[in-house]
């Protein structure tokens, strides 16, 4: 097996210059520009749409049906969720004012997490993606992604759960939500310095509080609480399954190992195949490699960068990962189970395995 130190050595950079050319031809292709006619009428379709779902809501009444409008809100507020990330990477308007209050609104106001909790933390993913001690997004109080994670669960049930763990991984995302709405407000309400702390507070609880109050109103206790459970549950496993099919699984990098931008944004990241349906089920997450690579790059030029950078990859021998939804998610199960068994050398399978499927 290789290790992923050597896999990473060994693709190294050859000068300092290639990302600056991809640059250069991404910049000479107008995939940068602002596509204000496409984010202004989803944000205005935004506020018009969650009204129209809450109308439903309040129209349908005493009934279990209510369980599926539960499932709308889940989806609905995981699009919402979609459009603030690209608010947050600036991909909306070019001052960075407008985006933060976007994503600000949108985070706290519209879904109830805290916009300044999230940004910190995914600041610090796309710097250093699946690097140990640097990535935050690999260090889950539920789930190891290295052997010395799991190692580190001395607890027999923990280190049971932690053996099981891809058995469990879609179960629980289902929790994802709380722990979104949780760890946001935690944040907020922490001492250390939060920037808007006050207007934060106040969105996140006009959204929480309201939304609530607005089921028990309607519902009897017993349906609200499964209406609640519903579009907590399917919002956090949207979210979640949104999010996994990424970085998981794809080579982990040792903190002491140096990458030029290119490769360590490439190497770490996978594409998912297959099309407009899944680019608007993923909210553009599909394009992940893109992504990192341009994260101001407005969502819709995504799928136009991607032949563009596939092709450069080719030519410097960089590996480009690409699967389907399905076999992605195949990929992170067997990935974390590995990690869960105590293999130590769990890295390198799942790259050697899609360079194979490249």
């Amino acid at each position: 097996m290789t290790t992923p130190t050597r896999v990473a050595t060994r693709v190294r950079s050859t000068g300092p210059s290639d990302f600056t050319e991809l640059s250069a031809r991404i910049q000479a292709m107008g995939l940068m520009r602002r596509r204000y006619g496409y984010y202004w009428t989803k944000l205005a379709l935004t506020p018009i749409v969650l009204a129209a779902a809450i109308v439903l809501f309040i129209w349908v009444g005493e009934s279990w049906w209510q369980l599926l409008v539960a499932a709308g809100f889940a989806v609905l507020f995981t699009q919402i969720a979609f459009l603030g990330h690209d608010a947050a990477h600036r991909q909306i308007f070019a001052s960075g004012t407008w985006n933060d209050w976007t994503s600000l609104i949108i985070a706290d106001l519209f879904i109830g997490m805290s916009y300044g909790w999230w940004r910190h933390k995914h600041t610090r993913h796309h710097a250093n993606p699946n690097k140990q001690g640097a990535d935050p997004d690999i260090e889950l109080p539920v789930i190891s992604f290295t052997p010395e994670q799991a190692a580190r669960r001395r607890n027999p049930v923990t280190r049971w759960l932690v053996s099981h763990q891809g058995t469990f991984f879609f179960p629980i995302l289902l929790l994802e939500g709380v722990s979104l709405h949780a760890s946001g407000i935690a944040r907020v309400l922490h001492r250390d310095h939060v920037d808007r702390r006050w207007v934060e507070i106040v969105f996140i609880t006009l959204r929480l509080g309201g939304f609530i109050a607005l089921v028990f109103i309607v519902l009897s206790p017993g349906l609200a609480v499964a209406f609640l459970a519903v579009q907590l549950g399917l919002f956090g496993f949207y979210m979640g399954a949104s999010f996994a099919p990424n970085h998981k699984g794809m080579p982990m990098v040792p903190a002491t190992l140096k990458l030029d931008f290119l490769r360590r944004q490439t190497l770490m990241s996978r594409n998912i195949r297959g099309g407009p349906v899944v680019d608007t089920l993923m909210g553009g997450l599909n394009y992940q490699i893109e992504h990192h690579l341009f994260p101001s790059m407005p969502r819709p030029h995504l799928r136009h960068a991607a032949p563009i950078v596939r092709a450069y990859c080719k030519r410097l021998d960089i590996p480009y990962t690409e699967t389907g939804l399905m076999q992605s998610y195949g990929i992170v199960l067997r990935y974390i189970n590995r990690v869960g068994l105590g293999e130590r050398d769990p890295f390198d399978c799942p790259l050697v395995a899609q360079r194979r499927a490249i």
